[in-house]
């Protein structure tokens, strides 16, 4: 309550209506618009996830928190999912995520400079380089793509 007052013409204090408007809640309407706009499934620099990395069994864990080091680095928000699940399961959670890109991440991966990198909405798995993704990476984050 603002407290104000007025006098009126026959000297009376009155209380006056006010409307007041203000923007809050403004920023929580924007959000559910673009959440409703994208459906979920961010532009790669909205999104709060930029690269899952999942890892294909325990012993690929340390590698995929080195990898996530790098790319946190590269200013790339990552997660790495190194939970007991298969690696089916996994995968499905990350694709529910809609996260831009998941990187699965095997024996394979490890002894080679190579990502298994699968984008949004793609089923097949392609691979590129370490740097080159980084930079594709960085490249969309700042092209707003």
């Amino acid at each position: 309550s603002f407290n104000l007052t007025y006098i009126e013409r026959d000297g009376k204090e009155k209380r006056p209506v006010m409307i007041h408007r203000t923007v809050y809640g403004a920023i929580e309407r924007f959000l559910g618009v673009l959440i409703e706009h994208y459906a979920g499934a961010f532009p790669v620099w909205l999104s709060p996830t930029q690269v899952k990395i999942v890892s294909v069994g325990a012993t690929h864990v340390e590698f995929c928190q080195k990898l996530a080091g790098e790319f946190k680095q590269n200013e790339i928000r990552v997660e790495v999912d190194e939970t007991d699940e298969t690696v089916g399961n996994k995968i499905r959670k990350a694709v529910s995520e809609k996260t831009p890109y998941m990187l699965v991440v095997g024996d394979r991966e490890m002894n080679s400079e190579k990502l298994a990198v699968r984008d949004r909405g793609e089923k097949i798995t392609r691979e590129i380089g370490r740097e080159e993704f980084i930079k594709e990476v960085k490249e969309r984050i700042n092209e707003r793509r």
